[in-house]
């Protein structure tokens, strides 16, 4: 480095540090007199008898002239009077194309233990969305592999996407359909809030090792305290978009968005927010239209997303659910009842709906979509008088139709978990069972 550039540097080095000392723990939250520190700062607090040792904690919050600082493991080393050192630094993570194939934890690092390989650049988790007037329209279709998104509820490179559903309904199989289906570059997974004995059934039989050839895997799971739930999602972001800026489409996958909204309750709660709509905290939904809308495109590439919501109870219209659909570019319902039948995936067609479909997909496309859809429709609204037999044969040409090719249309729509699809193969597939005289 030439003597020019170290003389730069002099004004940034840090010629001191800023300490101050654990005065309360309660529950998530640690109290400390100072030290100097911003909202999102990084702080270590020494513990140990010769305080060797550090714990990683966020400056969530202030009370008076205190620090609220939220732990990222957990507290039951640290006491009364441990000693709390300011980095003056929001949460950085390594990122770099020698990680593809890694499952990192919420902090970036192995979580097998490994060491993380040379040559990564540093970068904030806590990043701000694209500027808008920087956002290319979505023109172009991505594959996904999956029959019944690929033709009919077609997705766009860089849109974003939520899958609703119940618990056991098949919203974690579905992505690892997609993730290892995908004609993207690169996969980049969020596991958040997971139990500890799905990760690795995930990995293994979701994803798959041909799948986790093209991926990232950021795991935070349950038992960990709220902040690195949350902190799973920022840090998988990032890496997201580190990726996008080098020009490539990046597959995002993060399952599950609920459980990103219940870690920041605990920590909205835990700092003196007010409970609000079911329990949830005005933050809660502050943060959520930030971190969604940070994937997407941009004048470099694009982040086409999926995000799993956890609907409680299958009410689609519950808080989170209701506010995710709100900002996402489509959404993807998984039914009970189609799951209950052994039909998988069990994408609720009718109830389900891609916001880009019609800008990126051409009119033949269209139409066989609509027609399939209008035979769906026009056979489930029939379905009760069908299954007690109410309806005469001969009374309606458009039931009578549908009759004919439903059946058909239920068989297309499945797919068995390692099937491999293309969005030509399977348009051609679907034209081929419906009706003929509709395309002439």
């Amino acid at each position: 480095m030439k003597a020019k550039d170290l003389i730069a540097t002099i004004p940034h080095l840090e010629s001191y540090k800023l300490y101050g000392k654990v005065t309360k723990v309660i529950g998530l939250m640690i109290e400390s007199r100072g030290p100097e520190a911003s909202i999102g700062d990084v702080c270590y607090i020494h513990i140990g008898k010769n305080h060797d040792k550090k714990v990683y904690a966020e400056v969530v919050g202030f009370r008076d002239e205190y620090v609220i600082l939220m732990p990222f493991t957990n507290v039951q080393d640290i006491s009364l009077g441990s000693i709390v050192e300011a980095t003056r630094k929001p949460l950085q993570v390594k990122v770099g194309t020698s990680l593809i194939g890694q499952v990192l934890d919420s902090l970036g690092n192995p979580i097998d233990g490994s060491i993380l390989p040379k040559g990564l650049l540093n970068v904030p988790t806590d990043q701000n969305p694209p500027n808008p007037m920087n956002r290319p329209p979505i023109y172009e279709p991505i594959e996904v592999g999956v029959k019944a998104i690929d033709t009919l509820l077609t997705v766009g490179k860089g849109q974003r996407i939520g899958i609703f559903a119940g618990s056991g309904v098949g919203k974690s199989t579905l992505m690892g359909m997609i993730a290892r289906n995908t004609n993207a570059d690169i996969n980049v997974i969020a596991l958040i809030g997971e139990r500890g004995r799905e990760v690795r059934e995930f990995i293994e039989r979701d994803l798959g090792e041909e799948g986790l050839k093209k991926s990232i895997v950021i795991v935070a799971t349950s038992d960990q305290p709220a902040l690195m739930r949350l902190k799973g999602a920022y840090t998988a972001t990032s890496i997201a978009e580190y990726f996008r800026d080098l020009g490539m489409n990046v597959m995002f996958l993060l399952d599950s968005t609920t459980r990103i909204a219940m870690a920041q309750r605990e920590i909205g709660l835990a700092v003196g927010e007010p409970p609000t709509t079911k329990g949830y905290t005005p933050s809660v939904f502050a943060i959520l239209p930030k971190l969604l809308e940070r994937t997407g495109t941009n004048d470099k590439g694009s982040i086409t997303a999926f995000y799993s919501v956890l609907v409680d109870g299958d009410d689609m219209n519950e808080p989170i659910a209701d506010t995710v659909r709100g900002i996402l570019d489509g959404h993807m319902i998984l039914d009970r009842k189609l799951a209950n039948k052994g039909h998988f995936p069990s994408i609720a067609v009718l109830n389900s709906i891609s916001r880009v479909m019609n800008n990126i997909v051409n009119d033949h496309h269209k139409e066989i979509a609509y027609k399939a859809r209008e035979i769906i429709s026009t056979y489930l609204e029939a379905e009760d008088l069908i299954n007690i037999g109410a309806y005469k044969k001969g009374s309606s040409r458009k039931i009578d139709t549908a009759l004919q090719y439903y059946p058909k249309i239920v068989t297309f729509l499945k797919q068995d978990l390692y099937e491999k699809s293309n969005l030509e193969d399977a348009l051609n597939m679907l034209k081929e069972i419906l009706p003929k005289d509709d395309f002439e």
